[in-house]
């Protein structure tokens, strides 16, 4: 634009300098007044040649200039007629169709990546310089139990949720395995990434529980399998030995306190065969036989069964129906058997609650639609460093307990491919949540 002003302004100062020049030579006959103007109108006739020549190629410059500035790669210049300018558009024209394809390949490519992310089987997390969550895929969504909404701008540490109180203490650079108290196992890996000369945090989420449970109950079948078969072979042999000692000595006299004694040994064998019967079930649930039954009417079933051992140990057993709560599928005989065990360890948790704790024990069995049923104690609650060992195997809070009923419960649920957990909030209340799919 300034070029063409000045072009402009040159032209006019030549005009004028004629118009003076032949003014002057009306009253002079000057030859060098006449070489003046010969010069002036040469100049004149050679500016449109040097307006075609060197303005109009920077004016098509700039224009291009303008094109870049606006990041329009698909528009092309012109050729102006002169070789070097054409050299130039030729030169910019190529370097724009090579922007033009450049940038729909980073578009194409970014775009698959979206993709990728959005489909991968691993939940990934994305953070701002501030550590804001901004970029959230699908299954790190699911993973957390949470909408997007309700996540994005916000910190790790102030999300409510059992996975991301893990996520949070997860130094960068560091992997860690993560058990949480629905039975899902998690590697998480906290890393970073350099975007325009900034770290930016992300959390990598693979889940694990399937290939830990598999591997966990290969190991213990087997551990069980054996003690099973060692110790009802012994137990066979030494009730068989002393079951014939037995009946040796009782004709003899004076031999009753020893008959006693051989009767106690008996009944503890059987009782040890008992005790490692109940292991060997463990590894033997059968599959489920999926029917139609209504959730309300399992859970009431449920709530009459147990209300009499509820009684027995002062705890008041309440039952609150959702009469939404749609119909599921479900094997009704494993199911009910798991669901009695969660009552009875919510039951056996108020009754070894301190004896300072002075307070009425309560037990609300609760469905809630869809399909959610839910078994809430106002027990001593579970402590924080328990939660993430409550479904392996063997592990066990009670001083006489074995450590197999959870694990039980979970292989019934996780057959009915359930989504559960079992935690203490912040209102005291424990809760063993189970969602049906």
């Amino acid at each position: 634009m300034r070029i063409k002003f000045f072009f402009f302004v040159l032209v006019l100062f030549l005009l004028g300098l004629g118009g003076v020049l032949l003014y002057l030579a009306g009253g002079m006959r000057s030859l060098h007044l006449y070489i003046a103007e010969g010069f002036i109108a040469f100049i004149l006739i050679f500016l449109p040649v040097f307006y075609r020549r060197i303005v109009k190629p920077m004016n098509t410059i700039g224009s291009g200039m303008e094109l870049l500035r606006e990041q329009d790669f698909s528009s092309r210049l012109s050729k102006v007629g002169q070789y070097e300018a054409d050299r130039i558009v030729n030169v910019f024209n190529r370097m724009m169709e090579q922007l033009k394809n450049e940038r729909l390949r980073l578009r194409e490519q970014n775009h698959f990546l979206d993709l990728l992310v959005q489909a991968s089987p691993m939940g990934v997390i994305i953070t701002t310089l501030n550590g804001e969550l901004s970029q959230l895929n699908p299954m790190a969504l699911k993973m957390m139990g949470i909408s997007l909404e309700n996540a994005l701008g916000k910190k790790m540490e102030n999300i409510d949720t059992p996975l991301t109180e893990e996520l949070a203490v997860i130094p960068k650079g560091a992997t860690a395995v993560v058990r949480l108290n629905d039975a899902n196992i998690y590697k998480c890996t906290h890393s970073s990434f350099i975007d325009r000369g900034f770290h930016h945090s992300f959390y990598l989420i693979e889940r694990m529980t399937e290939e830990v449970m598999r591997a966990e109950k290969r190991a213990y079948e087997k551990v069980i399998r054996m003690i099973a078969h060692e110790v009802n072979n012994t137990t066979a042999g030494i009730t068989s030995t002393l079951d014939t000692v037995e009946q040796a000595l009782s004709s003899e006299e004076g031999m009753e306190d020893i008959c006693d004694v051989m009767r106690v040994c008996t009944d503890r064998c059987f009782s040890m065969s008992r005790f490692i019967t109940r292991f060997a079930d463990v590894v033997k649930i059968p599959e489920p036989s999926l029917s139609p039954v209504r959730l309300n009417e399992l859970a009431s079933m449920c709530k009459r069964f147990m209300e009499g051992m509820c009684n027995d140990r002062n705890i008041v057993l309440r039952l609150e129906c959702d009469s939404g709560v749609e119909s599921v599928r479900l094997d009704i005989s494993l199911f009910e058997q798991a669901l009695v065990n969660i009552i009875k360890n919510a039951a056996e948790s108020i009754e070894h609650a301190s004896a300072g704790v002075i307070r009425q024990g309560e037990i609300v069995i609760r469905t809630i639609a869809p399909a959610i049923i839910e078994v809430v104690d106002n027990g001593p609650g579970i402590a924080k460093d328990t939660e993430a060992k409550l479904f392996t195997p063997f592990f066990s809070t009670k001083p006489d307990g074995q450590g197999i009923g959870l694990v039980f419960i979970r292989e019934v649920l996780t057959r009915h491919n359930c989504t559960f957990s079992l935690r203490t909030y912040d209102d005291g209340l424990t809760r063993f949540r189970i969602i049906f799919p």
